[in-house]
């Protein structure tokens, strides 16, 4: 490895990976789209419709069970037989999009929260606080989700 002539300046190793972090920030907002903690499109709620969103059949979402509707950032459970719940699906720890429900539990694939599905309280951190609630209703057996 050769020196670099007197006077010029030399990059660190830390200067390097922090530069080439930058890089992939600025170009690789693709590879991050779910952990953005802010949306050009979103007005912060965590919803982008402002009235009543059908969201098609309410048999989509299991019994004990919910279903993740990326594209509304809304997450509808049904932790019991016709009762159906439906929340925020922006984690309230890093803004992630939650990408399932497992086990009885809504799961951010980022950092590991977990929330339930009856109430959309935190059960696993590192999230802070719950999921905010959303009205929900079943009309003509399609769901209906009111943002808050």
């Amino acid at each position: 490895m050769s020196e670099a002539p007197e006077g010029s300046p030399t990059a660190s190793r830390r200067t390097l990976l922090c530069g080439a972090a930058a890089v992939l920030a600025a170009g690789g907002t693709v590879a991050v789209t779910g952990c953005s903690s802010s949306s050009s499109s979103s007005s912060g709620g965590g919803s982008t419709a402002k009235g009543p969103v059908d969201l098609g059949p309410a048999s989509a979402v299991p019994e004990g069970g919910g279903k993740v509707f990326r594209e509304q950032k809304i997450v509808v459970t049904q932790p019991a037989a016709g009762q159906y719940k439906a929340f925020s699906a922006k984690c309230t720890h890093a803004g992630c999009i939650v990408d399932q429900v497992k086990n009885q539990q809504i799961q951010c694939p980022c950092h590991g929260s977990r929330f339930a599905i009856a109430d959309g309280a935190v059960q696993d951190g590192p999230a802070p606080s719950p999921l905010p609630a959303y009205t929900v209703t079943v009309e003509g057996g399609n769901l209906k989700v009111t943002p808050s």
